[in-house]
């Protein structure tokens, strides 16, 4: 019988390829918008579960696990400006879903 985790761990995988391979246009303002969690909020999420597991992780760890490189990397060949345009969206979408 497989395990619902093994399931959830290769989507998850799945989810981290697209994003950082596939779509690396896609910018984490864009999913905030979209979505209300980006790249960086699954680094959060990543880091935080490995605390509540006992295990030591920084910041910097837990992008670079998300990432599949070091976040200062993947900002300078994949992150671009925001517009105003991408700013302004981003403002009213954080006011509607606080």
């Amino acid at each position: 019988m497989v395990d619902t985790v093994e399931l959830e761990a290769a989507a998850f995988r799945r989810l981290l390829r697209h994003l950082n391979q596939a779509r690396t246009d896609v910018q984490n303002i864009d999913l905030m918008i979209l979505a209300g969690f980006c790249r960086n909020c699954l680094a959060d999420w990543y880091r935080e579960a490995a605390l509540e597991a006992g295990l030591e992780m920084d910041k910097e760890q837990a992008r670079e696990a998300i990432y599949g490189m070091p976040f200062a990397e993947w900002k300078a060949r994949h992150q671009r400006e925001a517009t105003p345009e991408q700013l302004a969206a981003f403002e009213a979408a954080r006011k509607r879903h606080g």
